[in-house]
């Protein structure tokens, strides 16, 4: 597999690639290049069609226009998904027929100590997708209160103890002792009282940090709900998630989508049923096989849910 030759491999590729539906004629969209896998699983399907692929760390854009020079039909761009319908205007692209989202960290970042994205190696306090960004870990934390630490733990991390780690968090910060990974490792240990190890809290407090810094959610609603407005009859919009929170968001915008629409008049009666514009493909989400788990640990997570448009009629309800 082409992402395995970079030592990288895409998770759920066979999946990916199925449910996206790749036509040799098409246009698509990878919002999250990554390390290029999947953009170039896709890229090798095009003959005539265009891939666009897009990603808010520096590194990978250039990374990836390396990888993908030999296919003159990839554009790469350094962009925010979320942002998704301002960097294709300038192209001159209203409609797609595909686009990927496989949202997360990816392994490439996560690889490199300089990120600050691991907890089991010393970094700095980063952990920004994008580099270019002002606001960085250290940032964060050194203005976060208690209450909303907690809640960010809470509710990116399911972390239980979120209170005690909280002020423990606080008060290295407080006394100046807040300045590496390995600080917040060890914050969490002494708000557990534990030593000698790493305990579980530890990989979701990274994970909560980091998802608080780079305003993930928020950046994965409005990629969804652009990508579904870009989607071209017969489109399809494909997600890759790793995480409850991620996949709870795609869950319900493709459940929003794909409903019925009522438009009402001014007493209160219904006076058009709009027919669904979009077709849920995976009423439960596709997840990698046991062979595929063991080859790439990371895709034990991986939740993938597709969503397609469909041409939509209009009902008149007297």
């Amino acid at each position: 597999m082409a992402g395995e030759a970079y030592g990288h491999v895409p998770v759920l590729a066979g999946p990916a690639l199925e449910w996206l539906r790749v036509k040799p004629e098409g246009l698509y969209v990878d919002c999250t290049a990554g390390a290029g896998g999947h953009a170039e699983l896709i890229a090798q399907r095009l003959a005539g069609g265009r891939l666009i692929a897009l990603d808010r760390d520096p590194g990978a854009v250039a990374a990836v226009r390396r990888r993908l020079a030999q296919y003159p039909n990839v554009t790469v761009v350094h962009a925010n998904y979320g942002e998704l319908e301002t960097v294709l205007a300038p192209l001159g692209v209203a409609q797609v027929d595909g686009v990927l989202l496989d949202v997360g960290v990816s392994s490439v970042q996560l690889d490199d100590p300089a990120r600050g994205f691991s907890f089991q190696v010393p970094g700095p306090l980063d952990m920004r997708m994008d580099t270019t960004s002002v606001l960085d870990a250290a940032g964060y934390l050194a203005q976060a209160t208690e209450d909303g630490l907690v809640e960010v733990l809470r509710s990116y991390g399911d972390v239980r103890p979120a209170r005690r780690i909280a002020r423990a968090l606080i008060a290295r910060r407080n006394a100046g002792c807040l300045n590496s990974t390995r600080d917040v490792v060890e914050a969490v240990q002494e708000a557990l009282n534990i030593s000698g190890h790493v305990p579980e809290e530890v990989r979701t407090v990274f994970q909560a940090l980091r998802m608080a810094v780079n305003e993930e959610l928020k950046w994965l609603e409005a990629g969804i709900a652009q990508a579904l407005g870009l989607l071209a009859p017969d489109g399809r919009l494909v997600v890759i998630a790793f995480h409850s929170g991620e996949d709870r968001v795609v869950k319900q915008a493709f459940a929003w989508a794909a409903r019925r629409q009522r438009l009402f008049h001014a007493d209160g009666r219904v006076k058009t049923v709009l027919e669904p514009a979009f077709k849920l493909l995976t009423p439960k989400p596709v997840v990698a096989d046991p062979d595929e788990v063991r080859r790439n640990p990371r895709a034990k997570s991986a939740k993938l849910r597709a969503i397609e448009r469909i041409a939509r009629g209009a009902e008149t309800v007297s």
